[in-house]
Parts: C-alpha cells; sequence; structure tokens
C-alpha cells in the first residue's frame, strides 16, 4: 500500500492509489502550514491564516497548486500528456481541488496514479 511513494511514474492499484493519497495528503497539510505561516508572517500576504481544514483561501490556493504540480509530474512520467483525456482528468482535479475541495482535487490525481503508461 505505501510502496513507490515518491515514484510518481509507478502504476499502482487501488490500495496503493490509497496509500498515496494518504501519503501526499498528509505531505500537503504540512506543506499548506507551513507556506500559510511563513507567508504571513513575511508579510507577502495580510490576514490571518487558520488550519488546514478550515478551508481558508490560502489553503485552497496552495492545494489547487499543489494538484496541478502533483497531476502534471505523473502525467509526464507515466508519458501520457499526448493523452486528452487524462490531461482533462488532471484538470478535473485541479478544478475540484479550487472550487469544491482540495481532498476531492488529490482523489483525482491518485487516480491517475492508476492508469497504465
Amino acid at each position: 500500500m505505501f510502496n513507490h511513494l515518491t515514484n510518481l511514474a509507478h502504476t499502482r492499484s487501488i490500495t496503493g492509489a490509497v496509500g498515496f493519497f494518504l501519503f501526499h495528503v498528509m505531505l500537503l497539510v504540512g506543506l499548506s502550514t507551513f507556506l500559510g505561516h511563513y507567508l504571513v508572517t513575511l508579510g507577502v500576504i495580510e490576514g490571518s491564516v487558520g488550519s488546514f481544514f478550515d478551508g481558508g483561501s490560502i489553503h485552497t490556493m496552495i492545494g489547487a497548486i499543489w494538484t496541478l504540480v502533483l497531476g502534471s509530474t505523473i502525467l509526464t512520467g507515466k508519458k501520457l500528456t499526448g493523452d486528452i483525456m487524462s490531461v482533462v482528468i488532471m484538470f478535473l482535479g485541479v478544478y475540484l481541488a479550487y472550487t469544491v475541495n482540495v481532498m476531492l482535487g488529490m482523489v483525482v490525481v491518485s487516480y491517475l496514479t492508476t492508469l497504465g503508461k
């Protein structure tokens, strides 16, 4: 379940995709909290940054960018950038991460790891 977590070109089973989802969501929570805190501290953004699960705009932006970067590196690693359906699925995940919930966008990105080359 937790094999090849950093190998984004690896084709995973459903249980492997669940492990990938759990690992990268925990990584995203840490990254978002770290970046949000220090962006406010350095004065890059104004206001306060709540917890990741509050659904603040800063966390949503960081999560959507994370989904875009992770999805595009998966497609590049699997050499699926020429497959238009895979690209549409990746952008659907980014759209869902920005508009609905970052967790839902990460589910779509985890699905991309199950696709073959």
